[in-house]
């Protein structure tokens, strides 16, 4: 099976060597997991490695991301400037607009940019924009068909209940795509807090199950797949 690095390193291990290509695939997570960090790694892989991409924001603004990939190391700025990378920031504020972006231009350009890689955070603050259950589902299962027809590979991040990590905040989410991987903070006996990663779901391919620990370290997410979680 072609499948695409996401370039953490144990990740791909427990993946098997990575996403699926052309896969949509959900990162859950509180407040504090590292979503964007996951995200944005994903991305500067496929950068480093010659794949165009185009990261979404919904949350922080542009420069607030390239910020970011700097204090991970990551020359994105550069990319963007040559045009291999691209962000993209839409406002949740205004959901007439966004929601047009969305279905007419963002198809569209994703197609022209030749973006192989494609990260959205977050997907929650996207459907948030829409109270209607039924509208929500309708726009959540078009937009991740508008992204498979790209052929592109998606991974996008979405909050998740408190008491549940593998459940997305609306529920909708893991339902629509094609893998999901959960970030958790694991609170240990002796007070401290251990982040966690499983891949709870990834359709058409096998896949470790197991909760490992990682790290978020200076140049970006590390999965310690030798190790196992204590609580």
């Amino acid at each position: 099976m072609d499948v695409v690095p996401t370039g953490v390193d144990g990740l791909d291990e427990m993946l098997g060597g990575g996403i699926p290509r052309g896969h949509v695939v959900a990162l859950l997570g509180s407040f504090g997991t590292g979503k964007t960090t996951f995200a944005l790694q994903f991305l500067m892989h496929g950068l480093i490695n010659g794949e165009k991409g185009i990261f979404i924001t919904l949350e922080e603004d542009v420069e607030s991301i390239l910020k970011t990939a700097e204090a991970y190391h990551w020359d994105l700025r550069s990319h963007v400037e040559d045009k291999t990378a691209a962000l993209i920031k839409l406002e949740p504020a205004d959901a007439k607009a966004t929601a047009t972006r969305v279905k007419s231009e963002l198809p569209q350009f994703i197609k022209s940019f030749g973006a192989a890689r494609i990260t959205i955070d977050s997907i929650s603050l996207l459907n948030m924009m829409f109270p209607d259950e039924v509208e929500r589902r309708t726009r959540l299962f078009a937009l991740c068909d508008q992204i498979r027809k790209t052929g592109a590979t998606c991974v996008m991040t979405a909050e998740v209940k408190d008491e549940n990590p593998r459940s997305s905040r609306d529920g909708l989410v893991e339902y629509v795509s094609d893998g999901v991987i959960s970030l958790r903070l694991v609170e240990r006996a002796n007070g401290e807090v251990q982040p966690a990663v499983q891949v709870v779901k990834m359709r058409r391919l096998k896949h470790d199950r197991h909760i490992k620990p990682y790290s978020l370290t200076e140049v970006g997410a590390v999965v310690h797949t030798e190790a196992e979680v204590f609580a």
